[in-house]
């Protein structure tokens, strides 16, 4: 009890005054915030300007918000009704229906693809079709997970579904959300866990323990680990939030210091030479010659890759949570704090090292605190790129690309509206909400309460 969820893995006891939760939806191309007054939709597609897209005040201490991508459905879980989850079709203004649960929610995740929508509590998940609601299955008895920690990929070939294997150590299961069974088990830290993401494709994992020292990334389903980086040895923290970039080669992570580290997932060459030899290249051969020799907590922590880029963040202490986004053709990192301020950061993904920050919004206040948002001058790079790794040569094994399967509030283009291009869908079919989530008049609680209700 006290603990909430500030969106893609982030819990805190302590939030900013009047913001509750914070959560980027699964493209990172809209922010939603849960307030003491109700909560706040945002679109983040561009750097200079903040849209708030949406507002409802109507449901008080929203402290899980989550968009299903660029649609209009939206699952609110407030403190005054922490039991109960409501789905909205937000700009309809009405209650799709409602789910209640037998514990506290702890965590909503959503899959647009296979429309999963995933209930975390403290000892039991529900995975229903978001659709009619439909109970598709219930994990009970799973590890005690007060935080309501994990994860959910948005790719519909590999559907999975990620959490806790133990509240002792940092074991994960690893769940087929497609065909409803387990599909393997990863021993991924000595410590319990204390964050997880999925890479956009599904293929990749990536975990923290509560340690917060170490984050490592898996193949999936296999579970086999692919790398293994070390955001520092100095002092453990509270790794809050883990994102992939898009074309999942890049990382971050952000905890309760001023940092925010950036990690390039770069497969080095397995004979470990380089075209022109250099002072680093053999300094590195000797270690890893002499990690050989050395007992395997000492070679491991040898073995392991830094930060490839870093952002010092303006405030130390506060909660947050950060993604990789590309926006207006340029890689960013966005950082929401649990102070109600969003930042924007440039990234070389040539050179890595300090980001720069560009722009920063305000996500609540007054009218006048909206019109005064703070404004850095920002610099663009003289060439835009499409991926975060258009500008570095790394070895792939197929075609790669940024653009994530999207989901369109119209279903397509109607009345000569342009649709943004973020929004058109990848896949065979892109959902309608008339057709796929009509209006239903219905509660699974009996009540009946489901009517016409505004979110």
């Amino acid at each position: 009890e006290g603990r909430r969820s500030l969106g893609i893995g982030m819990e805190t006891a302590d939030v900013g005054p009047g913001l509750c939760s914070a959560s980027f939806n699964q493209d990172s191309t809209s922010l939603a915030v849960g307030t003491k007054t109700g909560y706040r939709l945002f679109s983040v597609t561009s750097v200079d300007k903040l849209d708030c897209i949406h507002e409802s005040t109507e449901t008080p201490d929203v402290y899980i918000v989550e968009r299903l991508f660029s649609s209009s459905l939206v699952v609110v879980v407030s403190e005054s009704m922490p039991r109960r989850m409501n789905v909205y079709h937000f700009k309809k203004g009405t209650e799709i229906c409602n789910y209640s649960y037998s514990s506290n929610i702890l965590a909503v995740r959503l899959n647009r693809q296979m429309n999963v929508c995933l209930c975390s509590l403290i000892e039991s998940i529900y995975i229903h079709n978001i659709k009619d609601m439909k109970l598709l299955k219930t994990l009970l008895n799973t590890p005690s997970n007060p935080s309501g920690l994990c994860a959910l990929s948005i790719n519909h070939c590999n559907s999975f579904l990620a959490y806790p294997g133990s509240d002792t150590n940092g074991e994960i299961i690893v769940y087929d959300a497609n065909n409803l069974s387990t599909v393997t088990m990863i021993p991924a830290h000595d410590s319990p866990l204390a964050a997880i993401t999925f890479s956009a494709s599904g293929t990749k994992l990536a975990s923290a323990s509560e340690r917060g020292t170490v984050i490592r990334v898996f193949s999936i389903p296999e579970g086999l680990r692919l790398f293994e980086f070390r955001r520092g040895m100095k002092r453990y923290v509270n790794i809050s939030s883990l994102s992939f970039s898009p074309d999942a080669q890049f990382l971050c992570a952000s905890s309760n210091t001023e940092t925010v580290h950036i990690f390039k997932l770069e497969q080095h060459s397995p004979s470990g030479e380089e075209d022109a030899p250099s002072w680093s290249a053999y300094v590195g051969k000797m270690f890893t010659a002499a990690s050989s020799y050395l007992p395997a907590q000492v070679s491991g922590m040898m073995s392991q890759d830094r930060a490839f880029a870093t952002v010092r963040l303006q405030m130390v202490g506060q909660k947050n949570v950060c993604t990789l986004a590309i926006i207006q053709k340029l890689p960013r990192l966005l950082v929401a704090s649990s102070d109600g301020q969003l930042f924007i950061y440039n990234i070389d993904p040539q050179d890595g090292g300090e980001c720069t920050l560009v722009q920063k919004h305000r996500l609540f206040g007054s009218d006048k605190d909206w019109e005064g948002t703070e404004k850095c001058e920002l610099t663009e790079p003289p060439q835009a790129c499409q991926t975060y790794a258009a500008t570095v040569a790394i070895p792939t094994s197929g075609p790669v690309t940024a653009t994530l399967t999207g989901y369109s509030e119209d279903g397509g283009a109607k009345k000569g509206e342009v649709i943004p291009e973020h929004e058109f869908a990848a896949g065979p079919v892109c959902l309608d909400d008339e057709t796929e989530f009509p209006p239903i008049n219905w509660c699974h609680d009996g009540s009946g309460r489901g009517k016409g209700r505004r979110p």
